[in-house]
């Protein structure tokens, strides 16, 4: 797996110094956040519980996930699907591109699928003289954009403007400069309509597996998953092993959870469970159905304290919240997932020693873990990956030193409150008055971009032991 994720820190500090990308990003995220506040207002029912409803089912079926996928494959093949198992984005591709060649496709049209970024899978499907060509809106814009990648899960497009895609289709279709955001929809329907018309294979991703039935649930707003997936002679579903559910009870719990989490809607606007081919007499659908589950590293978190990441159902929210994302965006993370999530999952799918900055890009605020739909706790996850790394010797040594002296100290309470009392006065002469600190004299990277405020008053430790006396001012 090729990850640029070792080149967070650079990338973060050309993002934050972006003017024009702050906008669109605070503009964006902040309707999301919103949205989501109002859904689950709106929701009638007790939104904590269904958070709690969700985690026991992704942790029931996460406990027996072989049972549930030998179940999942038994009842997919029963009506008519094959069912293939990939080991990694390499064998992805090579399993896709023997399918294209097996049924003659020299087309494929894609709904967004995360995991065909993982696996790099337009370019395997150019190199062997197939055409893909990107249905989501977003995708679309990214790829004739110079096959850009993602910056969202959801909202693949996030960091461009209205003014960055009209001259982008003027350019590409060769058509008059439109600034009416409908007129450019409408102009991109009609090129990804000769697509979808010509194009021998569909590929999508899956939003979940339905054990009970060998169904996979497709969700989205566009209406192109349901024209990807019906209108191809074949459908290939490439998926996480990890997104099987036991079944569609468990399904309509989810649909609760995911779109009010992702968008702000109580119900996405397309939602399609799709199971099996095209039956006798029936008008659309596939005549072949393939599924690529994969793992790519999902298998080694099963059983680990990094299982609980497994729950996630891909909604977004946790990145559309965190305050790291919403000041440096998602190409800065240098790979398919960005965020918290992001900086839990790529650690684990590409390795530590690659994405060695991934786990500090937090600031540890909790606000991830508050709002994710099956409650995975991301700070502790961060944390852990942090452990790892001090433990393995991949975090620079002068912050090495820097943890060990602060954890010498902590352990000595009376030298830990001079220490506090020192350091205290040192800022305040660093701020010379003004209460903001332009250059920290030991760290000067912490003020590289913005002032760091002076500390107030008195430490804690002065202020606890005045409040102990009697004392009230501080």
């Amino acid at each position: 797996m090729q990850s640029q994720a070792m080149h967070f820190k650079a990338r973060a500090g050309a993002k934050a110094a972006d003017g024009a990308l702050q906008e669109k990003l605070g503009r964006a995220a902040g309707r999301f956040v919103s949205g989501r506040a109002a859904a689950v207002a709106d929701y009638a029912g007790d939104f904590e519980a269904l958070r709690g409803a969700g985690e026991r089912i992704r942790n029931r079926t996460l406990a027996n996930l072989d049972v549930w996928l030998e179940t999942f494959e038994a009842n997919a093949t029963a009506r008519g699907a094959q069912v293939r198992y990939a080991r990694d984005g390499a064998e992805i591709s090579r399993l896709v591109v023997e399918i294209a060649r097996r049924h003659g496709v020299t087309k494929a049209v894609k709904s967004k699928s995360m995991l065909s970024e993982e696996a790099g899978l337009n370019a395997a499907l150019a190199a062997a003289g197939i055409e893909p060509v990107e249905t989501d809106l977003g995708e679309y814009i990214l790829q004739i954009d110079g096959n850009e990648p993602p910056s969202h899960i959801i909202a693949p497009a996030f960091h461009k403007s209205k003014e960055e895609v009209a001259e982008l289709f003027h350019r590409v279709h060769g058509t008059p400069l439109k600034h009416d955001i409908p007129e450019m929809t409408q102009e991109a329907r009609a090129v990804l309509r000769e697509h979808f018309l010509s194009a021998q294979m569909g590929i999508s991703g899956g939003n979940f597996l339905v054990a009970e039935t060998g169904s996979v649930a497709l969700v989205t707003n566009e209406g192109n998953g349901r024209m990807v997936t019906t209108l191809p002679r074949v459908h290939v579903v490439i998926t996480g092993i990890e997104k099987v559910i036991p079944t569609l009870e468990d399904l309509a719990t989810l649909m609760r959870l995911l779109p009010r989490s992702a968008t702000g809607q109580a119900i996405s606007n397309y939602v399609s469970v799709l199971t099996g081919v095209k039956g006798e007499g029936e008008s659309d659908g596939p005549e072949h159905l393939y599924f690529v589950l994969v793992d790519n590293g999902r298998a080694d978190l099963v059983g680990s304290e990094f299982q609980p990441m497994l729950r996630c159902i891909r909604c977004a929210a946790c990145i559309n919240h965190c305050p790291v994302y919403r000041t440096v965006g998602g190409h800065a993370y240098g790979w398919v997932y960005p965020g918290p999530m992001g900086s839990v999952l790529t650690p684990l799918y590409t390795g530590l020693a690659n994405a060695r900055d991934l786990p500090n890009a937090s600031t540890l605020c909790g606000q991830c873990a508050t709002v994710c739909p099956v409650k995975i706790p991301l700070p502790a996850l961060l944390r852990k990956l942090r452990e790892r790394q001090v433990e393995a010797g991949l975090r620079p040594r002068g912050e090495r030193l820097a943890l060990a002296a602060w954890g010498w100290l902590a352990a000595r309470p009376r030298l830990y409150g001079v220490a506090a009392r020192l350091a205290a006065r040192y800022l305040k002469w660093l701020a010379d008055g003004s209460g903001r600190i332009r250059v920290l004299g030991l760290a000067p990277e912490w003020t590289a971009r913005r002032d760091l405020p002076a500390p107030e008053g008195r430490t804690f430790r002065e202020l606890y032991a005045a409040q102990k006396r009697g004392e009230t001012r501080r």
